[in-house]
């Protein structure tokens, strides 16, 4: 068992991506990506490959006996990280995915992730009774219709009365070639919704991803607006101004306390797993911030097991066991 297995908490993850293909592809009719744009993003790719010591991910599943396969892998890659549950925000479909959670309900919890659009009220009542999935998640470049449209609130209605968490990517969206300019590219596009249904509890990802100004006036204005820590966060080399991981939890403590603020890694695809890096460097950062231990566990796992109702103190036992008995 790995040293980093062994923490003073539990762990949760409120971010990662379920690796089976089609999940988040390109729109129907929409334009193949030019040869000099893709040859562009793979040059980016095999950088960032180096850069963070990483490989290019496995074949994403495919066939049932796949899907099941890795999910089984995932379920021990929590167990070797010393992470209690993980939160996949993805998963091609929300039937796929909520077969992927049903198979490790003790440790995983999914979102539903279909598009804004007149009808997804509909479905997003299905995915949260039927299925059993636990939140929703857009992205915020490719929603094509306002969210304040009066054709989907009653998607906010239902997210208000269930209390359920949102969680929208807003800011850079994919690589070279990717997306940078949209109506909804900053969070205060939310910010109607947001303060009409103050019980939805919105997290946007990746500290804004490039407009990290404009996710703090969002939560100063609003309770119910939070952060999530999730992905390299690399957009921080991007910005006209010098900024580090330790400026962004530092404003964010400042700003909303770390009561609002929850760890993710954005975790995906196999080899390389659990983002352990991530979780290392974030951990690092608190404590050199000199957090108090409560708030520390708060950000790692207690604000996000108060959102999604999930037990933390569930399977510790267990967990504890595990990392006794391993060699």
């Amino acid at each position: 068992m790995p040293e980093h297995a062994n923490y003073p908490f539990p762990i949760l993850d409120v971010h990662a991506h379920f690796p089976i293909e089609h999940t988040i592809g390109r729109e129907e009719g929409a334009p193949e990506q030019h040869p000099l744009l893709r040859g562009y993003a793979d040059d980016r790719m095999r950088r960032m490959h180096k850069e963070w010591g990483t490989q290019p991910p496995e074949t994403a599943a495919r066939s049932p006996q796949e899907v099941d396969a890795l999910a089984d892998r995932w379920a021990d890659e929590l167990d070797h990280a010393g992470v209690h549950t993980i939160v996949f925000v993805t998963g091609q479909t929300n039937d796929l995915l909520a077969r992927v959670v049903r198979r490790h309900a003790d440790r995983f919890v999914g979102f539903a992730h279909h598009t804004l659009r007149p009808g997804a009220g509909e479905e997003l009542r299905r995915a949260v009774d039927e299925l059993g999935l636990r939140g929703y998640k857009l992205l915020g470049p490719k929603t094509a219709i306002p969210f304040e449209d009066p054709s989907v609130r009653d998607v906010w209605e239902f997210c208000a009365e269930r209390r359920l968490p949102v969680l929208i990517h807003f800011g850079f969206l994919g690589r070279g070639g990717g997306v940078v300019q949209h109506p909804r590219m900053s969070p205060l596009s939310l910010f109607e919704v947001a303060r009409d249904f103050p019980e939805i509890p919105f997290i946007v990802p990746h500290f804004g991803a490039g407009y990290w100004h404009d996710l703090l006036a969002l939560c100063w204005s609003l309770p119910n607006v939070y952060v999530d820590t999730s992905g390299s966060n690399q957009w921080i080399r991007w910005m006209p101004y010098p900024l580090t991981l330790e400026d962004l939890f530092r404003k964010a403590f400042e700003t909303i306390g770390p009561e609002r603020v929850l760890f993710g890694t954005d975790s995906n695809a196999f080899p390389r797993g659990f983002a352990h890096r991530y979780l290392e460097e974030q951990l690092r950062v608190c404590y050199t911030l000199n957090l108090a231990e409560s708030g520390i566990a708060r950000v790692f796992g207690g604000n996000a097991a108060a959102l999604l109702r999930v037990d933390l103190d569930a399977g510790r036992a267990r967990s504890t066991r595990t990392a006794a008995a391993a060699p």
